[in-house]
């Protein structure tokens, strides 16, 4: 099967649009490298049934496409209101209630247990992605809380709610997220999101419910908050990859700073070796129309220049009308950025004495710079862990880079890491051998020509799978 590579990696939200396997696979052939699981919506046999497609995929076409289940978080949401909506008008008066009912024009149910006790007077309550706005007048601080409609409109069922002023006492990981978090770990997923992080001690716990259960599944941050802004180092530090997810991150905090804040966080996470993932609104209006805006080509651009490891796609490709055109029209404008605006945002070498890794970092950053010398065409290396694979992709090579490895389910993580292609690879028997193997694989797989120059890393000795502690510049015979 024909797969176009991207070096930027394309996560396409799963959803009624994308779920049947033939559109699936018109998408991956287009260029989606991970799948996103939205356990906002949809029930958990839906979610069953795409797990199922995709490692059907996998299997049948050799293609290493990885799972990223994004749980909700402490996301707030109203209940229930009557058909047709409840219209808003501004200047009047609504009660919201915390207990459960079909939404009327006095009343409306919010999700949130402790809302009446959390809120203060003044304090402004933004709905359905801050389109409608309300100020609370008073609470009774037990069930109830008076709110002025500010900027009115139609409100309908199950729309989200957003505090910028609130501090929230909800806890990062719900009940519900629990339930789903071992229904992903149950069924070996690559990637979890972690929705409305706030501090370090969030991913701490996710990781601890995760390790508890023996899964080898890596998390991604969701950044949506300005708790998560001004903790931001901590949680780089914590967490296994980021997402900046510009929807509730544009409501809750003013959103112009937030074209500064996606290019902060992807500086960050480079400089630490982590994915970054730019989401929410790319390619927006092709949910209905078969060809973007020109902002949006100048988003996806702009995202793929400040040095994101993967664009995201929602509600484009959920329950969009044209999710193979959509990933196509992505991996378009990524594939003519790379190509023609390279290298963007490449990594400051600034290796840190004091890591325990600095002997590994300073092999991955010399092989990056020999290959740059050597006009090389890849970058070929081993690793059990991944953690070579992450290191050389921070730098943002020219060469292609080809990651072997025995772990499989590393093989579909690396997915969502820029410019990494994984191969399954478990023999070990000398270096000599192994690398004239891997390197022969690449050639059999018409990746590289004779009169090629590579550069191998490895451990040495290979048997033991230690720590990267060797280059070979290596001409393809």
């Amino acid at each position: 099967m024909k797969l176009h590579y991207n070096r930027t990696k394309i996560v396409a939200t799963m959803g009624p649009a994308s779920s049947p396997k033939d559109v699936l696979l018109s998408m991956i052939k287009a260029g989606v490298n991970v799948c996103r699981l939205n356990f906002s919506h949809g029930k958990v046999e839906d979610h069953k049934k795409v797990i199922d497609t995709i490692r059907e995929i996998n299997a049948q076409y050799k293609t290493n496409v990885a799972i990223l289940a994004d749980l909700q978080g402490p996301k707030i949401r109203i209940g229930l209101v009557k058909d047709g909506g409840i219209h808003l008008v501004n200047g009047t008066r609504i009660n919201m209630t915390t207990h459960e009912c079909i939404g009327d024009d006095n009343q409306i149910y919010i999700t949130y247990e402790t809302f009446p006790q959390d809120v203060k007077p003044n304090e402004i309550i933004l709905l359905d992605d801050g389109k409608i706005q309300m100020r609370v007048i008073e609470t009774n601080r037990k069930d109830t809380v008076v709110c002025e409609v500010v900027h009115g409109g139609i409100l309908t069922s199950r729309k989200g709610v957003n505090l910028p002023n609130t501090k929230v006492s909800i806890p990062s990981l719900t009940e519900d997220d629990l339930g789903n978090l071992h229904f992903a770990l149950d069924n070996d997923v690559e990637w979890i999101g972690l929705s409305f992080v706030r501090d370090a001690s969030d991913i701490v716990e996710l990781k601890r419910v995760i390790n508890s259960r023996g899964s080898n599944a890596r998390v991604i941050a969701k950044i949506e908050k300005p708790e998560a802004i001004d903790n931001i180092d901590a949680i780089i530090a914590a967490t296994d990859g980021v997402m900046v997810a510009r929807g509730d991150l544009g409501v809750e905090m003013p959103m112009e700073q937030v074209p500064l804040l996606q290019k902060m966080i992807a500086r960050k996470c480079r400089a630490a070796s982590k994915p970054v993932i730019v989401a929410t609104q790319m390619l927006e209006s092709m949910i209905t129309t078969p060809r973007p805006t020109r902002a949006e080509v100048n988003d996806v651009a702009n995202s793929v220049l400040d040095g994101a490891d993967a664009v995201m796609l929602s509600g484009e490709t959920s329950v969009g009308e044209f999710p193979v055109i959509v990933i196509e029209t992505m991996a378009k404008i990524v594939r003519n950025v790379e190509e023609f605006g390279y290298p963007f945002n490449t990594k400051q070498d600034n290796l840190d004495e004091a890591s325990p890794n600095y002997l590994s970092d300073a092999v991955c950053s010399s092989a990056v710079f020999l290959a740059g010398h050597t006009n090389a065409v890849g970058i070929v290396s081993m690793t059990t862990s991944g953690y070579t694979a992450f290191e050389i992709s921070s730098y943002r090579p020219k060469a292609n880079t080809y990651i072997f490895t025995s772990n499989k389910n590393l093989l579909n993580a690396l997915s969502l890491v820029w410019g990494v292609r994984a191969f399954y690879y478990d023999k070990l028997e000398s270096t000599d051998e192994t690398i004239s193997d891997v390197n022969g694989i690449l050639k059999t797989e018409n990746l590289i020509q004779p009169g090629d120059v590579v550069i191998n890393t490895a451990a040495v000795p290979i048997s033991k799978q230690g720590k990267t502690n060797m280059l070979k510049v290596s001409v393809i015979e």
